[in-house]
């Protein structure tokens, strides 16, 4: 993967490091803790810009987020409707809880997007809620694209840094996305129980009436 990485950029630059990052932010396998710390090395050595190397990979990456921002506007939380009503108890949600959240997102989603696009593995697919929930665009944009930069800023800042040791930055960043995956297990398997416990006493309440 870096090796291929390393070979777009030389041979496309800076066109090529914005690329990289839409590609990342469409295709999450392709993951940004590679594309921008090589890129910031490349900068170290002359080759390129760092601030510009900064920029297009926030600009590409935008372009992703974007992307699936307007596709999940486009779907709209209104045709997920039967299959949250169906499908729920597996989703670990209601319609009450959806109808709630966009309240919710109405007054901190600029806040819940700036924040997740700075955490390793939700980063991508934060779009897609604020999408759904029909998050204003330009406040999308201008969290996204704060949150955006300094996670591109810090990942190439830190290939700048470290050279041919941009690797180390996996030692840090790698226990944290799977932090982060275990903790949306286990919230996902606390849900689930939740729900299933919630749904068994109604049930219990009914017959009792």
């Amino acid at each position: 993967m870096s090796d291929w990485v390393i070979r777009m950029i030389e041979q496309a630059g800076i066109l090529g490091v914005g690329f990289l990052m839409f590609l990342e932010t469409i295709f999450p396998p392709i993951p940004s803790e590679v594309i921008m710390p090589i890129a910031g090395i490349a900068a170290a050595q002359g080759k390129l810009v760092l601030w510009q190397v900064i920029a297009s990979g926030t600009a590409g990456a935008m372009l992703g987020n974007i992307f699936w921002y307007l596709a999940a506007r486009a779907l709209g939380i209104q045709r997920l409707h039967p299959i949250i009503n169906r499908w729920g108890h597996w989703l670990t949600i209601s319609w009450p809880e959806v109808e709630r959240s966009q309240r919710w997102f109405g007054i901190h989603g600029p806040l819940f997007v700036l924040i997740g696009r700075v955490i390793p593995t939700i980063r991508s697919l934060v779009s897609i809620p604020a999408g759904l929930l029909a998050m204003r665009f330009r406040n999308f944009i201008i969290a996204s694209t704060i949150g955006t930069a300094l996670w591109t800023a810090f990942l190439a800042g830190a290939g700048y840094k470290l050279g041919q040791h941009y690797h180390d930055i996996d030692q840090v960043i790698a226990p944290l996305s799977n932090a982060v995956i275990i903790a949306l297990i286990s919230v996902y398997a606390w849900r689930l129980w939740d729900h299933r416990r919630s749904k068994r006493a109604k049930s219990a309440a009914d017959m009792d009436e």
